[in-house]
């Protein structure tokens, strides 16, 4: 009975490692993900980067914000996970504005989802400094405190390096991961969100390996 059992369990594993092997093999190079032609340097060197970019103003990063956002809390510690605002165009870059000022007052990760559901829940567009300031005042800061941090040089410098990063994942929308500044997974070539995070991890994978 228990050589039975042993027996059956040991298949099970089998037929799930062969399951997870041929499920990797089904992700190809050019049909779903992109290998840039030329990487982009990672925040911290000696680290698996994950870069997700996004816009607070666009409806399918607040569909896979609920996929995203756990999935990236259970990371191991060998891969460093990193939102990116994508900064297309001025209403683009002001909530970028409003993601690097939330991170320098320290409420960044606090206000992140609410930021999601104010705009798509709630209908406000937070696209001025005042209704941004106004927001974050909710969350211990005072809007003083919040005009300054959103007009500062630091801040401003972080969204223009973050159009810089952009533009060197050459990518055309959002949402979108780039694994270690190598590769780039859109929706449209992922056909999922589960399937971006599968995509992720298979390269995480190979990054590894390599």
């Amino acid at each position: 009975m228990i050589k039975k059992l042993i027996q059956h369990i040991g298949a099970l594993m089998l037929m799930a490692v062969m399951s997870t092997a041929a499920q990797a093999a089904d992700f190809k190079e050019g049909v779903h993900y992109i290998k840039l032609a030329t990487p982009v340097a990672v925040s911290e060197p000696g680290k698996i980067e994950v870069a997700e970019l996004f816009w607070y103003g666009c409806g399918h990063c607040f569909e896979f914000e609920p996929y995203i956002a756990p999935w990236s809390e259970k990371l191991p510690s060998d891969v460093r996970f990193e939102r990116v605002p994508a900064t297309f165009s001025k209403p683009w870059q002001t909530h970028a504005t409003g993601f690097y000022a939330a991170e320098a007052l320290g409420i960044g990760k606090t206000l992140h989802s609410d930021f999601f559901n104010r705009i798509h829940r709630q209908g406000q567009r937070l696209s001025n400094t005042d209704s941004l300031a106004k927001f974050f005042s909710e969350y211990g800061v005072t809007e003083d405190q919040a005009e300054k941090a959103l007009k500062s040089f630091g801040v401003k410098s972080k969204v223009n390096q973050a159009g810089a990063r952009i533009r060197g994942y050459q990518a055309m929308g959002v949402p979108a991961l780039v694994v270690n500044g190598k590769y780039r997974i859109d929706t449209s070539t992922a056909g999922s969100w589960a399937n971006m995070l599968k995509i992720a991890e298979y390269l995480i994978e190979e990054e590894r390996k390599g």
